[in-house]
């Protein structure tokens, strides 16, 4: 008969043990208990591959039934090139809005217009209606400008409008030694780049089909410019930082074009599976983008302006013979939507966004464009999280439209409401 004692197994002497291969096998048993209790006894602990023998089986069944859950993202674990934070949602509701405000892109579907024209003796170098691109592409398409002026020797020169295109057409010519002055309708503090968005990203430029090849030339070079010049202030106080920005769709979009025809001006492109990322929506496109201030760029940018012996004048122009009986000979024309009258230009109209700012939430760093209905973006900046969009095509009217903020809002609700984190 077999007893149960203690640690191991007694097998009684005089007891039946059964057949012949029974008995065998219990005397092996008995053998085994006895080489352990003696290794015991001895206070020798086990060894490493009598450790490894005996939990092996443990650890293969702990694999196995672990193993579908390893290939699976982990909460809070996505991979992502930039930040080495986890995604949060940002806080999205009515209550936390700070304010909410309108611009006027000033569009051209055949794009912006860089060029020069001669009035007796005066020379007036036109660089206006850059759409949604305006910030993204200023350097670039000022640069642009000032090509307009080889061969002439620096001097005085006067820059109409005190917006993005103004501010960097003016610091161009400084470096290049003229001595300028910008006149404006108001302060600089007021113009259209102050409600821009900031995301480098030079979108709602022309209209494919519509601008011409040679057009496209030359959008492309300001774009390589620009991004350039913007690189170079990174990390030096002029409000530029990178970010990871994410496309989202319920559906494959088409890429816009300067990612397509620029791919090298952004980095960590990926196309993610819906594992891959914790948006509620099946298709998300990544890429590394730069973000510009606007608030911190435009107050560096006119202080540098100052400091080269800048100078402003706050004046309103109604017509063309009023700005031609300007002192200074070299006139640039960076007036936006307002060359519309000023220079009898019809194809130029307005583009209405409406932006929603939010409380800043310091914890949120990365972009989002896409993931619900109409116009929808999320762009964090340094003292709020900014909310578009609309894109209200030929609407010369500047209130905010509650309708408009309640969309924005519901959108944004719905996409980081439901993220998997």
């Amino acid at each position: 008969m077999i007893i149960l004692a203690g640690r191991g197994e007694d097998f009684s002497a005089g007891h039946d043990l059964g057949t012949p291969e029974e008995k065998e096998d219990a005397l092996a048993k008995k053998a085994r208990t006895n080489r352990w209790e003696q290794e015991m006894s001895n206070n020798k602990p086990p060894t490493r591959r009598q450790v490894l023998q005996g939990t092996a089986g443990t650890l293969a069944l702990a694999t196995l039934g672990g193993c579908a859950n390893a290939l699976k993202p982990k909460t809070g674990m996505y991979q992502r090139p930039l930040s080495r934070k986890p995604f949060v949602a940002p806080r999205i509701s009515h209550d936390r809005i700070v304010r909410v405000i309108t611009g006027l892109r000033p569009y051209r579907p055949q794009g912006f217009v860089v060029k020069k024209e001669q009035y007796d003796n005066k020379t007036l170098i036109h660089n206006y209606g850059h759409g949604g691109g305006g910030i993204s592409l200023s350097w670039g398409s000022s640069a642009l400008a000032l090509h307009e002026l080889a061969g002439m020797e620096p001097g005085k020169a006067a820059v109409i409008g005190s917006g993005i295109m103004g501010l960097t057409s003016a610091r161009l010519l400084q470096d290049a030694g003229w001595e300028v002055t910008i006149y404006s309708r108001d302060a600089s503090r007021h113009s259209t780049s102050n409600v821009g968005a900031g995301q480098w990203a030079p979108t709602s430029v022309f209209e494919e089909g519509v601008a011409t090849k040679t057009f496209e030339e030359q959008y492309k070079y300001a774009a390589r410019i620009a991004h350039h010049a913007y690189q170079n202030l990174s990390g030096a106080g002029y409000g530029i930082s990178f970010h990871e920005n994410y496309y989202l769709g319920t559906e494959p979009a088409e890429e816009s074009y300067y990612l397509r025809e620029l791919p090298e001006l952004f980095t960590s492109v990926a196309n993610l599976a819906p594992h891959e990322h914790p948006f509620p929506v099946p298709y998300a496109k990544r890429v590394v983008s730069m973000m510009i201030q606007p608030a911190i760029f435009l107050r560096r940018i006119r202080s540098d302006f100052y400091l080269a012996g800048g100078k402003l004048v706050v004046q309103n122009f109604s017509d063309l013979s009023e700005i031609l009986s300007l002192n200074e000979s070299t006139i640039f024309n960076c007036t936006g939507l307002g060359a519309k009258d000023l220079f009898d230009d019809e194809d130029l109209i307005p583009i209405k966004g409406q932006l929603v700012l939010m409380q800043p939430d310091p914890a949120v760093d990365y972009l989002t464009i896409g993931g619900g209905p109409g116009v929808t973006y999320m762009f964090p900046r340094k003292g709020e999280i900014l909310l578009g969009g609309s894109y209200q095509r030929n609407d010369w009217t500047r209130h905010a439209e509650p309708g408009v903020t309640d969309r924005i809002i519901a959108n944004h609700q719905a996409l980081f409401d439901n993220m998997k984190l």
